[in-house]
């Protein structure tokens, strides 16, 4: 029997974090214990020699045959790994971050050699560089580096270019993932420290991307070291598989891109802006508006939801399908079309909720009702409506009108319940007070973020066959994981959040009831509690509000608890998808919890929430 077997997630499980203070909504779900989330600087040495790494490298290699390749692995996985080759070798725990980097080296390493040249990326860090008198510049790819023997980028680069690879200098950057989801590469090469490693190849290890990562030396950003010969062992390797040994939900995200990019006017043909010269003219006005805005911007994961959910349930076809050869995915139009549904609701609330909320940006961009104005951007949203339920009407064709009516129920319950989520908090902001409960936002938090993500699901389960089985698991697990997101996402409106929207903090200073803001509330003291309503009385302009709360945040613990409540919602929803019999179902599950509720990096700083404070949109 392997090491990884398909029960290893659950008892990965072993340890929740400790959230007495807490009861989650409504339901008595028994959780697992789960390890609680620690800071892992002390856990990323390197080895000082090379007969040393060179010992481990090769110890990692023979752990990896005894590993599962049936199914992909995730973070806590990989560390329970390393301790336990470290355990063997008798090696101290401070190296389990350089074990485990090699044992995903080598899971991996097969496929990724199995991949064409063209196809893969080598990413190199701008450390590699000589500090002093490096001539290259940066551009938004990272860095131009220039042939100029100065250092060792420019043999690594220029080797890879021959070769076919793209190549990026520029370590942990966010355009790595979004490359890789829109198809133009299928595999990495990475150089980097641990520490970036641990933030950058984590989420990339999670799609379920072929990677081999070389790991320097120490975590100085200034001229650093690496054993050069392992990247020379694998760049210009290349053996070709018959069909990959470990699925990946790689294609399933990439086809939620598909449908928008490749096949959109196919599904969704356009009725008033079909001819360009008729484009231009005031009735095309809103067509051309709606359909640009569900179009482009955002990442797409409800239709990727819905796709992964149907794909599951009828066999997987989609994990093995190469985009690239195909003019439409192995799945029914009406499957397609219902992922569209879903992105033209999200978008229709995203665009009423940022009139709601007066928020300055979305997607990078100003938001509608400010690029344009209010009547346009509330006629805009009405229109996204029309066009889902339009695109749902079609997957009668398929499915036939119960299923259609299933869906659409479905998709109707949890437009009511985002509206009366997002009324909920607008009536408390017309009248805060301090006696808002934990319970009360996390109810807020369940009705405006959860349903989307349960009509995604249960869409794409449905459309599959009878729902029987999941009609109570889909909801209580999108509870849980809509309630993490959600106070994730509060947890990232403090601590900058480049990834939406671009102003760090604007939660905070619209004063909005957060769970953050009520568990600040149920711990205050009475001075505490007198400070809270000052805050509150302020004025939503006034710039200190945000700082002042921020102090009583701290004060209260109340960073401490939401990064627990956060660790319950992933636990609870885990727990759930342990006792799911079909195995691909049972994955899907468990990469959503990964990915919606990764955890933050242990030593980002929170940061004062300013009304200038801007980060540029991701290119």
């Amino acid at each position: 029997m392997s090491i990884a077997s398909a029960d290893t997630r659950a008892a990965n499980s072993s340890e929740e974090a400790q959230t007495d203070e807490i009861t989650f909504v409504d339901d008595e779900v028994p959780v697992k214990r789960r390890r609680k989330r620690k800071s892992t600087s002390h856990l990323k040495e390197v080895p000082d020699t090379l007969e040393v790494r060179e010992k481990v490298k090769a110890a990692c290699e023979e752990f990896a045959k005894t590993l599962d390749r049936s199914r992909n692995f995730n973070k806590a996985e990989l560390e329970d790994w390393a301790r336990i080759l470290l355990n063997q070798m008798s090696l101290p725990e401070k190296y389990t971050g350089f074990v485990a980097v090699l044992i995903g080296n080598f899971f991996w390493k097969r496929q990724f050699l199995a991949i064409p040249f063209e196809r893969r990326m080598l990413l190199l860090p701008h450390c590699l560089k000589h500090a002093e008198g490096c001539p290259a510049d940066y551009d938004d790819f990272g860095l131009d580096c220039e042939t100029c023997g100065a250092c060792s980028i420019a043999d690594y680069k220029g080797k890879a270019e021959k070769l076919g690879y793209k190549v990026l200098v520029a370590e942990g950057s966010p355009i790595v993932l979004k490359i890789i989801v829109s198809g133009y590469i299928d595999g990495i090469l990475g150089v980097a420290c641990l520490n970036v490693l641990e933030k950058a190849i984590d989420k990339i290890l999670i799609a379920g991307v072929p990677s081999y990562a070389v790991p320097l030396h120490s975590g100085d950003c200034k001229n650093t070291t690496l054993d050069q010969s392992w990247i020379w062992e694998v760049i210009d390797q290349y053996e070709p598989m018959d069909e990959p040994e470990t699925p990946s939900f790689l294609p399933a995200i990439r086809s939620s891109n598909f449908i928008f990019e490749k096949d959109f006017d196919r599904l969704l043909p356009r009725i008033r802006t079909k001819d360009p010269a008729k484009a231009e003219t005031p009735i095309a006005f809103t067509e051309k508006l709606a359909y640009d805005w569900l179009q482009n911007g955002g990442k797409r994961f409800r239709p990727f939801i819905t796709l992964a959910a149907y794909d599951a349930m009828t066999g997987g076809e989609l994990q093995k399908t190469n985009l690239e050869k195909i003019d439409r995915l192995p799945v029914p139009d009406g499957v397609a079309r219902v992922a569209m549904s879903i992105e033209a609701f999200h978008k229709a609330s995203l665009v009423h909720d940022d009139i709601e909320d007066d928020d300055m940006y979305r997607y990078g961009r100003e938001t509608l009702h400010r690029e344009y104005d209010l009547g346009t951007a509330i006629n805009v949203g009405d229109h996204l409506i029309g066009l889902g339920y339009r695109l749902l009407n079609a997957c009668r064709e398929d499915f036939g009108a119960e299923v259609a009516c299933d869906v659409t129920d479905r998709m109707s319950q949890a437009h009511i319940k985002l509206c009366d989520g997002q009324g909920a908090e607008m009536a408390w902001q017309q009248r805060p007070t301090l006696e808002l409960t934990p319970l009360d936002a996390l109810q807020i938090y369940a009705l405006k973020t959860s349903p989307a993500f349960e009509a995604a699901l249960y869409s794409g389960l449905r459309m599959a066959g009878p729902m029987d089985k999941y009609e109570e698991l889909v909801p209580t697990f999108c509870r849980h994981l809509g309630v993490g997101f959600q106070v994730l996402n509060d947890l990232k409106d403090w601590r900058g959040d480049s990834n939406n929207k671009l102003v760090a903090g604007q939660d905070a200073q619209a004063l909005r009831p957060t769970v953050m803001l009520a568990l600040a509330i149920d711990a205050a003291t009475p001075e505490q509690r007198a400070e809270l309503q000052a805050i509150i009385d302020m004025e939503s302009t006034d710039e200190f509000r945000g700082p002042r709360l921020k102090r009583v945040l701290e004060e209260t613990g109340v960073f401490e608890k939401a990064d627990a409540l956060v660790e319950k919602s992933r636990a609870r929803a885990e727990t759930l998808a342990d006792n799911v019999d079909n195995e691909k179902l049972r994955q899907l599950l468990y990469f959503l919890v990964d990915t919606v509720l990764a955890p933050e990096d242990d030593q980002q700083p929170t940061v004062e929430p300013s009304p200038v404070m801007v980060s540029l949109p991701v290119a």
